[in-house]
């Protein structure tokens, strides 16, 4: 069975860092592109960032130029999402996920003001 692992949540002041992490545990053979999507609560989940394999990204426009999708080329697929100038509006459920319906448990990100 494969499953996304994520870590690096928790809980930081406005203005600062967290770095993200999923690796890909279980029988694989690649996952293209992955990304990363995040949920408000009473809200439905929405778009962060994707990465593909030859290194291609994308955000949405709230966080461009503040968060910086990457990937190691390693046996777990390990996806990083370094977020920085951190705002209370970044408080979410933070879900990693593989093209195309392979997702993560969520981690939470809390940014007090």
């Amino acid at each position: 069975q494969v499953q996304l692992v994520e870590s690096g949540g928790g809980l930081v002041q406005a203005g600062g860092s967290l770095r993200l992490s999923c690796a890909v545990s279980g029988i694989i053979t690649s996952i293209n592109t992955m990304g990363w999507y995040r949920q408000f609560p009473g809200k439905e989940r929405e778009f962060v960032a994707f990465i593909s394999s030859g290194g291609s990204t994308n955000y949405a426009d709230s966080v461009k130029g503040r968060f910086t999708i990457s990937r190691e080329k390693n046996e777990k697929n390990t996806v990083y999402l370094q977020m920085t100038s951190l705002r209370p509006e970044d408080t979410a459920v933070y879900y990693c996920r593989g093209w195309p319906e392979l997702w993560g448990q969520g981690t939470l990100v809390t940014v007090s003001s």
